[in-house]
């Protein structure tokens, strides 16, 4: 799915041709003209093959890489001196170079040596958007009910398109980006900024690093913009401030 999404960002931003995007991504000609006619990859005919030999060793792995967070830059593994411990301790017999590439995904997903940096914020018009997705009360027909209602805003002109839901499923979470893009006429042609709402995140790493549900990648894929999640907690609160107070504003 994040491999279409690339291939597709390539040639709607990048002017990418069906001949140069093969060359780029390493992959057939036939799979860049699947992309561009849809988001969502066919089903594939085999299940995915998983490591057969680091697969039991990843947890520790990864143990190993998270409490090397806590120690001083010089103090942490290298590749080399994991694999190491993983034959001296564990009883694994695997490459090197395996172990290199487990480590170098796992560092990825954990956000390891990755620092905070604070960028003052800066709108364009049309460019970007944030998203909320909170509930709220309302008298129907003579009974109080909880609702829920998603918001998406643009962050230049503060315009924004409310919907309610009697839910918050999925369902309703990607029906309202399809309300909202179609009542501003247009997507936001860079970036829509999220917390980590379950309809769109799977599991939260450290750092910016998200697991996303395949169906939220496809429909950010199909129009074609970037998604920016926010931290946890009060953190991230001022990242899509905008939106906060909106959603507020409008109960």
């Amino acid at each position: 799915m994040e491999q279409f999404e690339r291939i597709r960002r390539d040639h709607r931003d990048g002017g990418l041709s069906v001949r140069a995007l093969p060359a780029k991504h390493k992959v057939h000609r036939r799979t860049v003209r699947q992309a561009l006619a849809d988001a969502v990859p066919p089903q594939r005919k085999t299940p995915q093959r998983q490591a057969p030999v680091l697969g039991p060793y990843e947890a520790t792995v990864r143990g190993w890489l998270s409490e090397d967070l806590k120690a001083p830059r010089k103090q942490r593994h290298t590749a080399r001196r994991i694999w190491q411990r993983l034959m001296e301790e564990e009883g694994a017999v695997v490459a090197e170079s395996s172990v290199r590439h487990l480590v170098a995904r796992l560092r990825r997903e954990i956000g390891a040596d990755r620092g905070d940096v604070v960028v003052p914020q800066t709108h364009l018009p049309g460019v970007e958007a944030e998203v909320d997705f909170g509930e709220f009360a309302a008298m129907i027909a003579g009974v109080m009910m909880k609702l829920f209602m998603f918001c998406l805003r643009l962050s230049h002109s503060g315009k924004a398109v409310h919907v309610a839901y009697a839910n918050q499923s999925q369902e309703s979470f990607l029906d309202g980006h399809v309300q909202a893009f179609q009542a501003f006429g247009g997507v936001p042609t860079g970036m829509i900024r999220y917390d980590n709402l379950k309809p769109a995140v799977i599991r939260v790493a450290l750092g910016r690093e998200r697991f996303e549900h395949p169906r939220f990648i496809a429909l950010r894929s199909h129009y074609g913009y970037d998604s920016f999640f926010c931290i946890p907690g009060s953190q991230g609160a001022h990242e899509k401030g905008g939106v906060e107070g909106e959603a507020g504003r409008f109960r």
